[in-house]
């Protein structure tokens, strides 16, 4: 199956929802910063992830759009914020929104996207009724919750310079930031809307799947083609995160080999020089860090793909599509 297909089209009519949510208004500025980021080509993963999960399990076609929307929505404001925080330059192939506008008004929008997120939400009360609209908006608020716990800890890492962070002190980051908006919630959300009770083995299924997917977006930072990949190359090295590659180069350095390379990681990110940067880089491949790293997202992606049929997802095109994305999010190259 074409994944990349599938997700386009998928993608079309929630993206055609975002767009009617975040209607023309004063001052124009304001509403073309909110058209930005979500204009700019994405794969549109996790808003895919919410209504096929629902016609899975048995809701009407289109049903989960306008869910999907508020949480494409969650994906951009946070980005935006995320960009600021980590100091990016580029998104999705073009200049971060805080380089455009500036920081100010850039968090604005991220905050003025936040607010139409949950007006988004509020209409999805005539579309799937009050009771269902209401554990939707629970869950994205637990959801959230979630993220900034994950955000805090890995910001936490680098503002502090701290080195004692483990292999599980890395995986229950990826649980909190990255599985819970990429899979758990999205395929609740999903569930929900479809009245499907699968909320603990999804949760289960999505951590191991999210582990999966946030290794590989960690790896293609380092290796990925710049004009493909559609953000900055090496931008973790640069940011100094503490990535599963980086862990492992640690451990297998020698001890001045390790201290040369925490010293250039503690460095902010615009003192770090494009030869040290290139320097870590190679280490991990010469260490066989990035090797590693790949080995461990194809490990959690089988276990997520034996865990699969425990979700008891009825068969269907629906349920093949899902069967795909499985594959794709560790197999992808964008």
């Amino acid at each position: 199956m074409d994944v990349t297909a599938l997700l386009s089209a998928r993608k079309e009519p929630v993206m055609k929802r975002v767009f009617e949510l975040i209607e023309d208004g004063e001052p124009k500025l304001l509403y073309e910063m909110m058209r930005d980021y979500p204009s700019r080509s994405g794969k549109g993963l996790r808003p895919a992830l919410v209504v096929i999960t629902a016609e899975a399990f048995g809701a009407p076609a289109g049903k989960a759009v306008t869910t999907a929307a508020a949480l494409e929505m969650f994906q951009n404001w946070v980005l935006i914020h995320d960009d600021i925080e980590d100091g990016s330059d580029d998104r999705r192939g073009k200049p971060c929104l805080h380089k455009l506008h500036g920081v100010p008004l850039a968090i604005n929008a991220g905050d003025a996207l936040h607010i139409k997120m949950w007006e988004g939400l509020l209409k999805t009360r005539k579309e799937i009724g009050a009771a269902k609209s209401y554990k939707v908006m629970a869950k994205m608020a637990e959801m959230l919750d979630r993220t900034v716990e994950g955000q805090t800890m890995e910001i936490s890492w680098v503002e502090n310079k701290q080195w004692d962070v483990t292999e599980e002190d890395y995986y229950m980051m990826v649980h909190k930031k990255t599985a819970w908006y990429t899979v758990i919630a999205p395929m609740q959300m999903g569930a929900i809307i479809a009245g499907h009770g699968s909320q603990k083995a999804i949760h289960r299924f999505g951590e191991v799947l999210g582990r999966a997917f946030q290794i590989q977006d960690d790896v293609l930072n380092l290796v990925a083609e710049e004009d493909k990949y559609g953000k900055e190359i090496a931008g973790d090295i640069y940011e100094g995160k503490r990535t599963l590659m980086l862990l492992h180069l640690i451990r297998k350095c020698t001890p001045a080999e390790r201290e040369k390379v925490l010293d250039i990681m503690n460095k902010p990110r615009e003192q770090k020089t494009k030869e040290e940067v290139a320097c870590v880089l190679q280490m991990m491949k010469d260490k066989g860090s990035i090797d590693y790293a790949k080995a461990k997202a194809k490990a959690f992606a089988a276990k997520a793909k034996k865990m699969f049929p425990k979700l008891r997802v009825p068969a269907g095109s629906a349920r093949d599509e899902l069967a795909s994305i499985i594959d794709f999010i560790v197999e992808r190259e964008l």
